[in-house]
């Protein structure tokens, strides 16, 4: 027995130790200490209809933080997710507008939204930008497209107001909201993805040491690509669904919603310099983030110093994260 002891104890530290090296933990405990303690002081915040509408308002950010947290892996960022999701709304209700089908309409403006995340990867890869400058440039110019297709105004009554279309982003399934079964399935495959596959390995090679990854023969420049192409796509079918929604579009959708995804990625833990990253981490920075918004909302707080509330919180959870590498690095 007391040669058995000491074994049992070990796998109880080892487990231990895997629990708190991991990068989710902290997080994790973050969201359920906010969540206790906006249930305490605004109780509205418990309730079923605050919940559901929560976890429909973080999809929309969350389905968008899949395809940014891939190219952040590979050490980039896409800085165009916010206007290629407003103009690929607005592109889609201006085709239905016009008579055309939903399936076509979505179809096209998902295609132009992976033009653009095309345009991002060769610009990265062939002309070798910084990934700062080309989608800096696309997020202007297809903020601009959005204002140049709707001179301003919002593109509204291009179904009628019995259209399945509209369940899309306003309907529920076995009581969840859509858009968050969406986020939640694209979640899982994206996981698989990451985890799984050889496309995920190769992936974190790249974050992990680009050079190291050409020497050994991978593609880095088609992977680079690719994951531009996600990323707009995702931001796409983002405005898509609040377009479903919201039963109109407008020019500004998704105005200011890079910033959110970005936060969301790097409150989940991944590296803006590349290599690490998990989708568990981002999905539970999108749903902090809507937590921390949506209390503040609650509790009164002046919507101004929300965005204070916000980059307080990104910068903690960078803290915390280097924090955790430094000290299980002593150990």
């Amino acid at each position: 027995m007391s040669a058995v002891q000491p074994s049992g104890g070990r796998v109880q530290r080892s487990f231990v130790s895997r629990v708190f090296r991991s990068r989710e933990t902290g997080i994790v405990m973050a969201l359920l200490i906010m969540v206790v303690g906006l249930s305490i002081f605004a109780p509205d915040f418990a309730t079923p209809n605050n919940l559901l509408n929560d976890s429909r308002n973080f999809s929309f950010v969350g389905i968008v933080v899949l395809g940014q947290a891939m190219v952040m892996i590979t050490g980039g960022i896409d800085l165009s997710v916010g206007s290629v999701w407003g103009l690929t709304a607005v592109a889609s209700a201006a085709l239905m507008n016009t008579g055309m089908g939903t399936i076509p309409a979505c179809a096209i403006a998902l295609v132009i939204a992976g033009l653009f995340g095309l345009f991002n990867g060769l610009c990265v890869t062939k002309l070798r930008m910084p990934p700062f400058v080309p989608t800096l440039a696309t997020m202007s110019i297809a903020r601009a497209l959005a204002l140049v297709i709707t001179r301003g105004h919002s593109i509204d009554g291009f179904r009628p107001d019995d259209s399945p279309f509209f369940n899309l982003g306003g309907g529920q399934t076995f009581g969840l909201p859509n858009p968050f079964i969406v986020f939640l399935v694209l979640s899982v495959i994206a996981s698989l993805v990451l985890t799984r596959s050889v496309y995920g390995r190769q992936l974190y090679a790249i974050g992990g040491n680009e050079r190291a990854a050409r020497l050994t023969g991978l593609e880095v420049d088609r992977l680079k690509i690719s994951v531009y192409v996600i990323s707009a796509v995702l931001a796409g079918l983002a405005g898509i669904i609040e377009v479903s929604y919201l039963s109109s579009a407008i020019s500004n959708q998704g105005l200011g919603k890079e910033l959110s995804v970005i936060a969301a990625a790097v409150i989940g833990g991944t590296n803006l310099t590349g290599g690490e990253g998990t989708i568990l981490g981002v999905f539970i920075g999108a749903v902090i983030l809507e937590v921390l918004r949506n209390g503040l909302v609650l509790l009164g707080t002046d919507a101004y110093w929300q965005g204070v509330f916000v980059g307080s919180v990104i910068v903690l959870a960078v803290f915390i994260d280097q924090l955790r590498k430094g000290f299980w690095r002593t150990r």
